[in-house]
């Protein structure tokens, strides 16, 4: 196959008709995926990886902190880049991947700042303090609680889609704000541990385990997405003959697993 004919294969799922199934034979995957990730990134990080020599055992809460901080920017980033793709190509599916991404883009956002305050109280003595890093990472959190807010507030899908979009669009500043504030100004978080342009400053073991939960939190994300997005499809489509066809092929599974049990 050529790469114009590939790229034109790709395209057909830009359809919801034609995602919709992708996405139920994925998730599956990517959740089984997430679950042997992370039982081996844990493993990694909490028996095989050495006790840090000025931190102690506190320092292996990096090993969730770290992933889930990477993991609120980056999605934010991709609910940014559909929602241009939405504006621009006018795709209905580009504004429900954006959507679906925000839940888990303001979990994993809780669950950084949370392990940070855990991390903080023995590191700094003092669970939060108003530091660049910190601050900019709640503002990150209060963007994903109005993205979520306001496209489920407003009833026509289109005046959402567009308004969310243009929250998404704007809030992306702040992602870059969130990676350099430590470069920027002078803060009490630490700098990246991990960078593209110089060595790592741990052992192979962390650096190891940290990687490993990135990947499983990258699947965690990709299965609970492609799962959340098959109903937003469904009811942006309901009027859609191809829906009412899976919608009684979905019922008459169910009517025949019921005669089974």
């Amino acid at each position: 196959m050529t790469n114009p004919e590939r790229g034109r294969s790709l395209l057909r799922f830009a359809a919801p008709q034609n995602f919709y199934p992708l996405a139920g034979r994925l998730a599956p995957w990517f959740a089984a995926s997430a679950v042997v990730l992370t039982a081996v990134g844990l493993w990694l990080g909490f028996f095989v990886a050495p006790t840090d020599a000025t931190q102690g055992q506190v320092y292996r809460v990096i090993f969730i902190h770290v992933p889930a901080a990477w993991m609120s920017m980056f999605i934010y980033l991709v609910m940014a880049f559909w929602s241009a793709v939405g504006l621009v190509m006018n795709t209905r599916l580009s504004f429900v991947m954006s959507q679906a991404l925000a839940p888990t883009g303001a979990m994993f956002c809780f669950v950084a700042l949370w392990t940070g305050a855990l991390w903080g109280k023995p590191t700094w003595g003092a669970y939060w303090v108003w530091d660049a890093r910190l601050t900019s990472q709640l503002l990150l959190l209060f963007l994903y609680f109005g993205f979520i807010a306001l496209t489920r507030a407003i009833e026509d899908p289109r005046r959402a889609d567009r308004a969310g979009a243009i929250i998404a669009l704007v809030g992306a500043v702040n992602v870059p704000i969130i990676y350099f504030s430590v470069q920027w100004w002078n803060t009490l978080h630490q700098g990246a541990s991990v960078s593209l342009t110089k060595a790592p400053s741990m052992a192979t073991t962390m650096l190891t385990g940290m990687l490993v939960m990135a990947l499983a939190s990258w699947a965690y994300t990709l299965a609970v997405v492609l799962w959340r997005v098959r109903p937003m499809i469904l009811e942006r489509e309901r009027h859609t003959e191809w829906v009412g066809a899976e919608l009684e092929r979905a019922a008459k599974l169910s009517q025949t697993a019921g005669g089974r049990a």
